[in-house]
């Protein structure tokens, strides 16, 4: 069924998965072959790209770790600009828009602007990262509570950083998105928090696709092996025993890298 224009256009919020095409939901499917126009991020990987028909509008809208904040004027401006041309607009995310990806955010501004629009889920990179490292987040003898934490916060922010010291207290597992820039700041915050040295630590570039690598270490070494893997984002950074399942449950071709000391 296509999507119906009225005198506003539909303003789509969609999650497109970790990387793998396969991982797209059939409605991020469905949106994308029938979207009028698609404003896609950094993390969109080439294969799902090249899902996008030649009949849509394609703007590239991604973000990198640097990008000054006012980037996310012109997103927003670009939704409403074509929302109110009677467009219906796909904003394409990596992952899930509601996990550090903004679309809490946008839904706001188009809210508070009487756009119409609907929010699809996608599997996020945390998950998806975790699954295709055979690495399970809960697990009944290693783990029974997770966190999802953010390694790069707003620097407006006016509430207190993430509480590195005291996560371990209170979660089993934590799985850090965009900590490989600031790795031995998290690493060495989390120390401090008198957590033992040798808590396993897994870091997962490229989850889901077929460039995956996949480091294994500790806390005591986990620094050092990124760097001599020279790990790159987009990265995932799993911590916590759950982590030690990696070798007996690794899955996906192509295989596993590990190293360890």
């Amino acid at each position: 069924m296509k999507i119906k224009h009225s005198s506003v256009g539909m303003v789509y919020i969609c999650g497109a998965g970790p990387g793998d095409p396969r991982l797209l939901t059939l409605r991020a499917l469905d949106l994308i072959k029938q979207a009028d126009v698609i404003l896609y991020d950094r993390l969109v990987g080439g294969e799902i790209i090249e899902l996008f028909p030649p009949s849509s509008e394609k703007i590239y809208v991604g973000r990198n770790v640097r990008d000054p904040t006012t980037h996310q004027n012109r997103t927003n401006e670009l939704m409403l600009k074509y929302a109110t041309m009677g467009k219906s607009v796909l904003r394409l995310k990596g992952g899930d828009p509601f996990i550090f990806g903004r679309g809490g955010e946008e839904a706001e501004i188009l809210m508070e602007n009487n756009i119409p629009f609907e929010i699809i889920p996608g599997i996020t990179s945390g998950i998806g990262a975790a699954i295709y490292s055979g690495i399970p987040l809960t697990h009944r003898k290693y783990g029974s509570a997770v966190a999802f934490v953010t390694g790069h916060e707003d620097p407006d922010k006016k509430t207190p950083e993430v509480n590195w010291e005291k996560l371990f207290d209170a979660v089993d597992t934590v799985v850090v998105y965009m900590g490989t820039e600031k790795l031995e700041i998290i690493i060495d915050k989390i120390k401090k928090g008198k957590n033992d040295g040798n808590k396993p630590v897994a870091i997962i570039e490229n989850g889901t696709l077929k460039s995956q690598k996949v480091i294994v270490g500790d806390l005591g070494n986990i620094v050092m092996l990124s760097k001599q893997a020279n790990v790159k984002p987009p990265a995932i950074v799993i911590l916590g025993d759950v982590v030690k399942l990696n070798k007996k449950l690794e899955w996906f071709v192509p295989k596993i890298e590990n190293k360890e000391n």
